[in-house]
């Protein structure tokens, strides 16, 4: 039996892509973990969910929303350097679309480069509040550290960026659904087939 094999870019690409997605649905997870059991109150005060453990502490949910964070932070820029060229491209002619309503993008391409857009503004905006949080300390002993925005503001952008992010992302991988599932597949095939010829294989047989 023949399999397809994968390019090692291709490769490359379902590994950074594999990365960035489990960073994000880390980070989604523990996010709405956050969302809907918010810190503060007393047991049986104005926080009714007080003291709720689900799975872990809140200290390791939070440690778990860090790094899948910066998981993703990091699988997100290796992704954009790879597509670098792609970005600029598509800007060019997107904005000249604009100035010479002649040179026309077709709806597929338009969409999808507002889409990517969308994704790539709002992960800017989650990202940039996440790492605020990472490194500027928090509690009712500290005094409000403003960098711009006071850390009230800064938790809304970092919400409602990630709310926009998730939906978007959403969007990004069902339209790429396809693609996802066609390489997934050879490489999973791929990669059986390697370990079916590899020598220890071999000698079990």
């Amino acid at each position: 039996m023949t399999t397809q094999s994968v390019s090692k870019q291709t490769q490359k690409n379902w590994w950074i892509d594999a990365t960035l997605f489990l960073g994000a649905v880390i980070s989604a997870l523990s996010g709405i973990y956050f969302l809907f059991l918010p810190t503060g109150g007393y047991q049986g005060g104005r926080n009714p969910y007080y003291g709720i453990v689900i799975l872990f502490q809140r200290e390791g949910w939070e440690d778990i929303h860090t790094w899948g964070g910066i998981a993703m932070i990091g699988a997100a820029v290796i992704h954009l350097v790879i597509h670098w060229s792609w970005v600029v491209n598509m800007t060019r002619r997107f904005w000249k679309e604009i100035v010479h309503p002649t040179a026309k993008l077709n709806a597929r391409s338009k969409w999808n480069y507002i889409l990517n857009g969308s994704v790539a503004i709002s992960f800017l905006l989650t990202a940039i509040s996440g790492i605020y949080f990472l490194f500027v300390p928090g509690g009712n002993w500290y005094a409000d550290p403003l960098f711009l925005f006071s850390r009230t503001t800064w938790d809304m952008i970092h919400t409602w960026a990630a709310v926009v992010l998730i939906g978007a992302a959403v969007l990004h991988f069902a339209i790429h659904w396809n693609w996802v599932t066609k390489v997934t597949r050879k490489i999973i095939n791929q990669f059986s087939a390697l370990k079916s010829t590899s020598p220890e294989s071999a000698t079990n047989l």
